[in-house]
């Protein structure tokens, strides 16, 4: 996700009539033929996941902490995520650094314990950000061989503390768009995170970019964050959305054919607002809350992926802000949390058989 509010013009996919378990749990799913499943150590069931970012120090700290894993473990999730984040002040600055937002690596490790104490395994996924509403996407360092000795320096560090944790999968970056077609830099960026780190490895790429990465085969598993634009208006229409969801399924199967990989959505997810399905990267679509249209995108999209051998399962964002943090109300925001897209999660997730 593109930081805390999401400004960018993104066109809006006009999608024609268009973590996670390998069984549906109620519902119809879209059934169809997308291929068979592919290589990789990451193969076996879908990613059940949550994303659980942080903005602040101490946040992964919280009091709230350990009630929201409890919450995220009772829908049926069997993963969480971490976001770590550095910053940058300019986007041709050559290096990144952390600030007061930056999650402590003791609060990090601790949640992992937490985490891992609760049954629950975990992705730390870091992001680099900017400042304000600037988009992540848009790094252009001037010093593009600064910037990428001070991003291995930086990932390295987290591949480390992944390591000493024992967290079961790592990205290497998060929507980078700016700097990921740099073949040659971020293969030697993927060298120096095995060197420390011996799991599963992936990158987030922005559903606008995923196609754009020439490192795929470097990694483990594809993993996209899946904002497509759904619909050209507000709908609470399952059957419309899964609809809507067959052409980019059928992209991505054949991507992953082509790149020999499962697809991980690192990221999806939808605010509960009127028109959520319209821009789902959008933290402020329309401030009307329409939690049913929430509900219909998370039905939507598991029912249209379920099942499906090269899709590698989601990391949903996100779980609920942390006490006195959020900047969107709760009633608006993308937490299912006492949503109808809990009772969704608890549907489709609850009743799946065995973990990954």
């Amino acid at each position: 996700m593109r930081g805390r509010t999401v400004t960018a013009a993104v066109a809006v996919l006009l999608a024609v009539v268009s973590g996670c378990t390998t069984t549906t749990g109620g519902g119809t799913p879209d059934t169809g033929k997308d291929g068979p499943a592919t290589s990789g150590r990451d193969s076996g069931a879908a990613l059940r996941g949550i994303t659980l970012p942080s903005w602040n120090r101490t946040d992964y700290d919280s009091p709230a902490a350990d009630r929201y894993l409890r919450g995220i473990r009772a829908t049926g999730a069997r993963w969480i995520t971490l976001t770590p984040t550095w910053y940058q002040n300019r986007v041709t600055d050559p290096g990144m650094h952390t600030t007061e937002e930056t999650a402590s690596d003791g609060s990090v490790r601790r949640i992992v314990r937490r985490a891992h104490a609760l049954g629950l395994k975990v992705m730390i996924k870091p992001h680099v950000d900017l400042p304000g509403d600037q988009d992540r996407a848009e790094i252009r360092p001037r010093d593009r061989e600064a910037w990428f000795a001070a991003y291995r320096r930086f990932i390295t560090h987290y591949a480390d503390l992944a390591a000493g944790t024992g967290t079961e999968q790592l990205a290497v970056g998060t929507e980078l768009a700016g700097v990921s077609g740099d073949l040659a830099a971020w293969q030697e960026v993927v060298a120096a995170v095995r060197d420390h780190y011996d799991g599963p490895l992936t990158y987030a790429a922005n559903y606008d970019e995923y196609q754009k990465v020439r490192f795929w085969k470097d990694l483990d598993v594809i993993g996209v964050d899946a904002y497509w634009p759904l619909s050209e208006a507000p709908t609470r229409d399952t059957g419309r959305l899964r609809r809507s969801w067959r052409p980019i399924r059928a992209e991505l199967a054949a991507f992953a054919r082509e790149q020999g990989r499962r697809i991980l959505f690192t990221e999806a997810g939808y605010v509960s607002q009127r028109g959520a399905t319209t821009a789902p990267y959008s933290w402020t679509v329309s401030g009307r809350p329409a939690p049913g249209e929430q509900a219909a995108a998370y039905r939507a999209l598991l029912e249209s992926f379920t099942g499906r051998d090269w899709w590698a399962g989601v990391c949903w964002w996100m779980w609920d802000d942390w006490p006195d943090s959020g900047e969107t109300p709760a009633r608006l925001a993308y937490t299912p949390h006492g949503k109808p897209a809990e009772q969704v999660l608890r549907e489709k997730w609850g009743a799946a058989q065995g973990t990954r």
